[in-house]
């Protein structure tokens, strides 16, 4: 699966270098025209179909390393132009799809999801109950114009759309394109005037630009608005996006144009709500032993005589640029050697490359190390959201899965790496038999009896179990035992330190 960032270059420049803008106006004002646009207000637009959860696939190794998928019986979005508003309503449950990856596999039940964005403000439902979620604002505002008439509307305000001819598949189509703030928007235009495709970028802290493309297929007369009866989206890797990495898949059976009161209030929770700022908190577990927490995710520092090592690198650089900080606070005079990374998943390896710029050795599972040095440890175009290692990278000529350059390095695990310096050890496990994760590893600390673990038990509140344990609480016991591990306390990535003896009650368990 070797990258090909150059595809994406090429691209960005042949697209914003060809046609002109009358041209591209015409275009698009003959779609306007074919699909109904202008008249257009406001839409909604309900079906059925699946839907998908980004960057949690089970395993990035294998033949076609999907998403995992859930069934979406049921799904409403409705958008309203002139006010910059949508709502996205939708069910989710496991059904047929095998329970494999994360994202909150395997779902029991039905799950209601409830994503809201006006203007520069966005939230989600809880029940009714509005959650401020000021960072995902500029994505869902977005959203509205990569729709099929929001991109003709976005393109006919647009000040600088250019058009090119193409054929796909022995069909002749025209490709617009233009700037919508920092993203570059590509449409493609049938010969029936239909807006078929949309395209842009969005940045990502794995894996850079990443491609968000939408497919509009199939499109039928509502009430004199022409809308598609399919609708695909897919984003990733952009060399793997005809073959996988589909985020959902919509199957529309009714369409109604302007609605009347389909503008959101924007509710009075969430108005002056912002994105909050990261904070590291650290709890000292034992000599030379650190809990890093503050956020939704934690980390793990373990002091060595000549270095110190650092477990999990969760989210994106900020939060890895803090997490340094702190660790230079806490063992000011040793370098980081080592950063322990327990999956791939996005949420958990998004600010690996933060520490690789800094010459890090990355500890990881064997079935990560191509995908990491072929898809994530790239020179891949990240121009929207630069970060250290685009920005200045290591010395390096070759970035490829036979890599032995002193500037990077990825030690890969098959079923143990031990790291000692005869007063300090850590053992990094592998998980074996686990469905969230076919690389999951867990770090052991044998003098502390500390085992630090992602994903595998998220502690729950105090009081009796919401839920019964799933299939991760109970392979993380089995493989506790498989390896006669003689722990104390659990560390995990999400939520606080607790002993053995919260694993073994959730999981109905004795010692």
């Amino acid at each position: 699966m070797q990258s090909k960032p150059w595809l994406l270059v090429i691209t960005f420049i042949f697209w914003t270098a060809t046609g002109t803008a009358q041209d591209a106006r015409s275009v698009l004002e003959a779609a306007d025209r074919a699909m109904g646009a202008r008249s257009l207000q406001s839409i909604q637009y309900s079906g059925s179909g699946w839907t998908a959860a980004l960057g949690q696939s089970h395993d990035p190794a294998g033949e076609y390393p999907d998403w995992p998928r859930f069934e979406m019986p049921s799904y409403t979005r409705t958008i309203d132009y002139a006010a910059k508003s949508s709502k996205e309503a939708l069910t989710r449950r496991q059904g047929s799809y095998p329970p494999q990856g994360g994202g909150g596999t395997p779902l029991r039940g039905e799950q209601q999801q409830s994503f809201l964005v006006s203007g520069d403000t966005a939230w989600n439902l809880q029940g009714n109950n509005p959650v401020p979620a000021p960072a995902a604002a500029e994505q869902r505002q977005l959203e509205i114009w990569l729709t099929p008439h929001g991109f003709v509307k976005a393109g006919l305000a647009a000040s600088n759309p250019t058009a090119f001819t193409r054929t796909e598949d022995g069909v002749l189509y025209t490709i617009v394109s233009f700037n919508l703030g920092k993203y570059r928007i590509n449409g493609t235009i049938s010969r029936e005037n239909l807006v078929e495709r949309v395209q842009t970028w969005v940045p990502n802290p794995v894996l850079g630009d990443m491609i968000w493309e939408t497919n509009y297929i199939d499109y039928k007369d509502f009430g004199g608005v022409k809308f598609p009866t399919r609708v695909h989206h897919h984003q990733g890797d952009a060399h793997l996006r005809l073959l996988a990495h589909g985020l959902y898949d919509l199957r529309v059976t009714s369409v109604q144009a302007n609605l009347s009161g389909s503008a959101l209030a924007v509710p009075d929770a969430v108005r002056q709500a912002t994105i909050p700022p990261v904070r590291v908190e650290s709890q000292q577990l034992a000599d030379g032993v650190w809990f890093l927490g503050g956020g939704s995710h934690n980390s793990v520092l373990v002091e060595f005589r000549d270095y110190v090592a650092v477990i999990e690198a969760p989210l994106n650089e900020e939060r890895s640029l803090a997490v340094m900080a702190e660790v230079k606070k806490l063992v000011p005079n040793k370098r980081i050697k080592y950063l322990v990374n327990t999956h791939h998943h996005f949420d958990h390896s998004g600010g690996l490359r933060t520490y690789v710029s800094e010459g890090t050795v990355i500890i990881t599972s064997k079935r990560n190390r191509e995908y990491y040095l072929n898809n994530v440890f790239t020179l891949v175009p990240r121009t929207l959201q630069p970060d250290r290692m685009s920005l200045s990278p290591r010395p390096t000529s070759n970035f490829g899965p036979s890599a032995a350059s002193p500037f990077m390095a990825v030690e890969a695990v098959e079923e143990l790496y031990t790291l000692s310096d005869g007063a300090q050890s850590m053992e990094v496990h592998y998980v074996r038999g686990l469905r969230h994760s076919e690389n999951m590893l867990m770090v052991y600390l044998p003098r502390q009896k500390i085992l630090v673990e992602a994903d595998l038990f998220n502690p729950p509140p105090q009081g009796p179990p919401a839920a019964p344990p799933n299939p991760s609480n109970l392979t993380f016991y089995d493989n506790i035992q498989r390896l006669q591990l003689d722990v104390a306390r659990i560390a995990p990535i999400h939520g606080p330190v607790v002993s053995l003896e919260n694993l073994l009650t959730f999981v109905g368990k004795s010692e």
